[in-house]
C-alpha cells in the first residue's frame, strides 16, 4: 500500500509565494512520473506539472514560468514551487504518482489528499 502526504497550503495574497511537498511512503519500489493537479472552484482537476523519473518537468501554459516542480527520489516526495501566484490558483492541489510498488513491473496510480492554496487580491 502506498499513502501520499501533501503539505504546504494555506492563504496568500497575490504576488507571494507557496510551496507544496507530497510525500510517498509505503511498500515502493520504484516512482515514475510525479504530477501536480489543480481544481479551481467549480472546476475540473486539470494537469499542471509533471516530472519524470530523470527531472524533467513539462507545464500547463497557466503555471509556466511561474510554477517549479521538482523531486527529491531518495525521499520520495515531490514539490511545487509556486511564485507569482494569482487569484485563479486558488483551488485544491493534488499530486499524483505512477508507482511501481513491488519488482514484478506493475505500475499503479496514487492519488494524494489535497491541499487548498487561497490567494487573495
Amino acid at each position: 500500500q502506498v499513502h501520499l502526504v501533501e503539505s504546504g497550503g494555506g492563504l496568500v495574497q497575490a504576488g507571494g509565494s507557496l510551496k507544496l511537498s507530497c510525500a510517498a511512503s509505503g511498500t515502493i519500489f520504484n516512482i515514475d512520473t510525479m504530477s501536480w493537479y489543480h481544481q479551481a472552484p467549480g472546476k475540473q482537476r486539470e494537469l499542471i506539472a509533471i516530472i519524470d523519473a530523470h527531472g524533467g518537468t513539462d507545464y500547463a501554459d497557466s503555471v509556466k514560468g511561474r510554477f517549479t516542480a521538482s523531486r527529491d527520489n531518495a525521499k520520495n516526495t515531490v514539490y511545487l514551487q509556486m511564485n507569482s501566484l494569482k487569484p485563479e490558483d486558488t483551488g485544491v492541489y493534488s499530486c499524483y504518482i505512477l508507482a511501481q510498488p513491488t519488482m514484478d513491473g506493475r505500475r499503479y496510480g496514487y492519488w494524494g489528499q489535497g491541499t487548498q492554496v487561497t490567494v487573495s487580491s
